[in-house]
């Protein structure tokens, strides 16, 4: 279960806690995304609790995009949706409120560069099977 023999399991079971609470956290809080830290999660619980890992999986939101990510790398649409639209309402406030301008353009070029990155992500099979043909 521990991939690396230098890190301890109680490590990667806290990194995994960690991550669970911030992606928890950033259901409720605009501009702290929480699919990253949900995944970081199970990546940590997988190497430090064959229970939580499993109970992530299992987890009614958490689960399927868990599973989707670990198969295939894929994304949902509708994850990608929010998070650019979570994206674009963090770079108007940041246009609005930072002191120089260049900060928020270097906040919101970073955005882009991950939203372009994102949106190159696969989507699930099941979510292909369900479109229609082009």
């Amino acid at each position: 279960m521990n991939p690396h023999p230098l890190i301890p399991r109680w490590a990667y079971l806290l990194f995994a806690w960690a991550m669970l609470a911030l992606g928890l956290i950033g259901v409720a809080l605009p501009g702290l995304p929480t699919t990253p830290f949900i995944l970081l999660a199970a990546w940590g619980a997988a190497r430090g609790s064959r229970r939580l890992h499993d109970w992530l999986h299992a987890h009614a939101l958490f689960g399927p995009m868990i599973r989707d990510w670990e198969a295939t790398g894929a994304v949902s649409r509708k994850a990608k949706w929010a998070a650019i639209g979570s994206m674009l309402v963090c770079a108007v406030i940041m246009f609005l409120t930072a002191p120089k301008w260049w900060m928020a353009a270097t906040g919101t070029g970073i955005m882009c560069l991950t939203g372009l990155w994102l949106w190159r992500r696969p989507e699930p099979i099941s979510n292909l099977s369900a479109s229609p043909p082009p």
